[in-house]
């Protein structure tokens, strides 16, 4: 009960004659995103690791996303998620999105909270 695999990326802009010439495809994919980053960790340009956004280097933010990136491009074509429902496909990418973002909100508000301890020194209850 074997169904044919389909034979494109990007959302059928980048199309294959066979699982092979797809497979290369995607994983000069992959090779790329994966050069970007290593080559952003070694030159660390003064552009990106000078400025911040929310309270980190924007090259940590690069290297956030470039990583997320590539778990839902390998999630989507090999875990063939493109071929599931909609909605097992939402649920699947908003939890975790979800629960990354709720992370995030703990991590910047208790770093902050910490920021200002040592800043300031203790901290009392004003009852």
């Amino acid at each position: 009960m074997a169904h044919e695999h389909k034979l494109e990326i990007f959302r059928g802009l980048v199309k294959f004659k066979s699982n092979v010439q797809k497979i290369w495809g995607v994983l000069i994919f992959l090779t790329l995103v994966t050069a970007v980053e290593v080559g952003l960790g070694i030159a660390k340009p003064a552009s990106l690791t000078g400025n911040f956004f929310l309270g980190m280097k924007l090259l940590n933010w690069i290297f956030i996303i470039l990583t997320l990136v590539k778990a839902y491009y390998i999630a989507w074509d090999f875990m063939h998620l493109r071929d599931e429902k909609s909605s097992l496909r939402r649920a699947i990418v908003w939890t975790p999105i979800f629960l990354i973002c709720y992370l995030i909100f703990i991590l910047l508000f208790e770093a902050d909270y910490i920021y200002n301890v040592f800043k300031d020194g203790y901290m009392s209850w004003n009852f």
